[in-house]
């Protein structure tokens, strides 16, 4: 979902510059995460969806696939379409750090968990990555309505 609401958000009129920035890193970095997970998963020799309604159970938290931790809802996409400005700002910040914030919690897990170093160093470097996105969101998003 990060790169679909990067994606949206980008697509919104008046946003502030250094927000366009950071989603346009998030797009780029997101995209290039899915590939090397994709990858990783191949090699593994497994599937590269979830085919089940179930999320998180590989860290023994199985949850419904749609209360899944950070994942905005439709309704959450469509309020972000419709924003304009410094609301389209507010909505994309709060959607994608409530995202980051669960996925900063799958890949600490991974880091303690995950049986190749391969793995344990990619998911480290997700979460050290997604932990200052959203610090700089913040940040940014103060600046600009000072």
């Amino acid at each position: 979902q990060a790169v679909q609401m990067s994606l949206v958000y980008l697509d919104r009129p008046d946003t502030a510059p250094a927000l366009q920035t950071t989603a346009r890193e998030i797009l780029v970095g997101q995209n290039l995460e899915i590939g090397r997970m994709i990858q990783l998963l191949r090699g593994f020799g497994a599937s590269e969806v979830n085919e089940t309604d179930v999320a998180m159970a590989w860290m023994g938290e199985p949850v419904a696939l749609d209360r899944m931790p950070g994942l905005a809802t439709e309704d959450d996409i469509d309020a972000l379409r419709r924003a304009v400005g410094s609301d389209a700002d507010e909505v994309f910040v709060a959607l994608m750090t409530a995202h980051h914030q669960g996925g900063v919690h799958m890949a600490e897990h991974a880091a303690m968990h995950a049986s190749t170093d391969e793995v344990r160093r990619m998911a480290r470097q997700m979460a050290e990555t997604q932990t200052e996105e959203i610090a700089e969101m913040a940040r940014l998003l103060g600046r600009i309505g000072s």
